[in-house]
């Protein structure tokens, strides 16, 4: 019977079948032997078949996903983790105070997002608590963004009616994925117009929020429009990209790139990078190059550890 997995806790998955059952299931044990780096080999959004054997339910397959958001696992360096699967697009949730979003994090989440063919939209929550120094700052990041093609949209999730923010997400499967802290079960609880999801204050010790979602859960707005709510990600490691292919996935690079003196330029050391040109002119953010650089680096280093 096939079935859409709606949420996990690790052991097991909530699906719910085609006639909008519910059933609580494991997975067969073969996901766990046929060679699958990931940390969760089953994740929120995957279509699958389940079985009933001897008075519980299993995941016997796992459907084809159309796309899926990964990044590198925390715990164990050389495997990754799958945020989740089968999206149409992401909203990633950006704070510039009590937490701090570095456009480091976003950087990151966008590439990763770009090389598996999913929509990013950029949510700049929490205006309504912001001096004016800190929105100066952030009208600078949105600008950024906006130049390059990304949407942005700037709410306060705990007093806007977010008119908007229902329009966007009309009819498509939405995850929704941030640090914790960023108001992202606010927002959710607001979409859903109920209080399913608890909310915690920010640590004001640390400056960093709470985690007050354990676990990935899909949940229905409307019909034929979902939100998939996620754990809060403190850091975002990238995994599976070749240092020649990450420009690709920065926008602004493609459009400069194919008048850099040699075609396999990565616009690191290279002489006659027209990217390092049109950083400065002023075309190019140096905080994109910046953090494409770190990339660079860390594809590197994710390199000499799984060959040494």
């Amino acid at each position: 019977m096939k079935a859409l997995v709606i949420k996990s806790t690790g052991s097991w998955y909530t699906v719910e079948s085609e006639e909008g059952l519910l059933y609580e299931c494991r997975i067969k044990g073969k996901f766990r032997l046929d060679n699958i780096k990931s940390t969760n080999p089953i994740v929120v959004g995957d279509f699958v078949e389940i079985k009933s054997e001897e008075d519980s339910w299993m995941i016997i397959k796992l459907h084809k996903r159309k796309n899926q958001i990964v990044r590198k696992s925390v715990n164990l360096s050389k495997q990754t983790h799958i945020i989740a699967s089968n999206i149409d697009q992401a909203f990633l949730i950006v704070t510039l105070v009590l937490p701090e979003t570095t456009t480091g994090f976003i950087d990151r989440f966008l590439v990763s997002a770009n090389a598996y063919g999913v929509d990013v939209v950029l949510l700049f929550n929490k205006n309504d608590l912001y001096k004016k120094d800190t929105l100066v700052k952030q009208d600078k990041i949105v600008k950024i963004y906006e130049n390059i093609g990304y949407e942005c949209c700037l709410i306060s999730a705990l007093n806007d009616d977010l008119n908007i923010i229902h329009k966007k997400l009309k009819g498509k499967n939405t995850l929704i994925s941030g640090h914790s802290g960023v108001g992202k079960s606010t927002l959710i609880n607001k979409l859903l117009k109920s209080n399913k999801i608890p909310t915690q204050e920010i640590s004001l010790s640390h400056s960093q929020g709470q985690h007050t979602t354990t676990f990935s859960e899909l949940y229905r707005v409307d019909v034929g429009t979902t939100i998939i709510d996620t754990p809060g990600i403190k850091g975002f490691g990238l995994v599976d990209l070749d240092e020649n292919k990450i420009d690709k996935y920065f926008p602004e690079f493609l459009i400069y790139k194919q008048d850099c003196k040699f075609h396999n330029c990565i616009h690191n050391n290279e002489p006659n990078c027209n990217i390092k040109n049109k950083i400065s002119e002023g075309l190019i953010a140096e905080s994109r190059y910046k953090n494409y650089l770190n990339m660079l680096d860390e594809d590197l280093e994710n390199y000499r550890q799984n060959n040494y």
